[in-house]
């Protein structure tokens, strides 16, 4: 599975972003799929994940700025952010597997994409 994601970039506190991530290959449609977040000097982190039946779950610092969407058709999951603070500046990763991936604390996907770099200025 490759995944390759697009729309980062650099707003003023209070703006918004829309990340976009495409995945191709051998995709198993049951899959969940998700976005983290690395800012500098931390620890990667889950901020939202979408189940197979479009099932959200957010991380409390995102949760009701943030929204994440997939379209199962195109295999794409989408990331709008609103209310953009500068806490939240960071790399972010999108990511595909199994549930227990995300579900269970311990583990970690396996497939990511590459990155997209989101700067918020205060």
């Amino acid at each position: 599975v490759q995944l390759q994601a697009s729309g980062g970039g650099l707003v003023q506190a209070g703006g918004s972003l829309r990340l976009s991530c495409a995945a191709s290959g051998n995709i198993d449609s049951n899959d969940y799929m998700g976005w983290y977040r690395q800012a500098p000097g931390k620890q990667r982190v889950l901020i939202a994940f979408i189940t197979n039946g479009d099932t959200t779950i957010y991380a409390p610092s995102v949760k009701g700025r943030f929204t994440i969407s997939r379209d199962h058709a195109k295999n794409t999951v989408d990331l709008q952010m609103n209310n953009l603070k500068p806490e939240d500046a960071a790399v972010y990763y999108c990511t595909m597997d199994h549930a227990k991936k995300f579900l269970v604390p311990e583990l970690v996907p396996d497939y990511w994409g590459q990155g997209t770099l989101v700067t918020v200025s205060s």
